[in-house]
């Protein structure tokens, strides 16, 4: 019997991600776009966890709710769970400000998945993709820090793929932790 999970975005890409690895094991992935709160925290996992649980609460369904953050070594994690805020105000241009003259320009996207069924307390599966900011923006695909971001063993900045092969350097460990999670479940 397929169960059905929902993802609580309405980011296309985390839908995509989640289907091609849950959808194959039986786990139907359909999807909500709706607006959770968010706690004040400096932790990815803590934000996914409450908002899961309240999604899940809401919903009366298992769900799935994410919270990422792109952190820089150099600025002490700066922006970390702040991504989304600094994107909307200082954008990729005030990050390379920011970070004019360093040396260390080592960086690393961090994503949380919760996982919430009703009743039950969120369980975050977690996601690190290493890699580096640039000294400049460039590339035409994608958004927001794809025109910065370098992943690890590669020249070019994300936005420099198109779509299909910019999700290869993705870490999908998170989403592998969860499917490891329910197949465990089922047993």
């Amino acid at each position: 019997m397929e169960k059905t999970i929902t993802y609580v975005t309405g980011n296309w890409a985390k839908i995509d991600s989640a289907r091609q690895i849950l959808e194959p094991l039986g786990y139907k992935v359909d999807n909500i776009k709706i607006e959770t709160p968010e706690i004040q925290s400096d932790d990815v996992s803590e934000v996914a966890s409450f908002s899961a649980k309240w999604a899940c609460e809401k919903l009366g369904k298992p769900v799935l709710k994410n919270d990422s953050g792109l952190f820089v070594n150099a600025l002490k994690g700066f922006p970390g769970v702040y991504t989304h805020y600094v994107d909307d105000t200082l954008g990729e241009d005030g990050l390379l400000k920011l970070m004019e003259g360093l040396e260390d320009r080592s960086a690393y996207f961090k994503e949380a998945i919760a996982y919430c069924e009703p009743g039950c307390e969120p369980i975050v599966f977690e996601g690190i993709t290493k890699g580096h900011i640039d000294t400049k923006k460039s590339g035409k695909y994608g958004w927001s820090w794809d025109f910065v971001f370098i992943p690890e063993g590669e020249k070019k900045t994300l936005g420099c793929f198109e779509d299909k092969e910019r999700w290869k350097f993705w870490s999908l460990d998170s989403y592998k932790k969860l499917v490891k999670y329910l197949e465990n479940k089922k047993d």
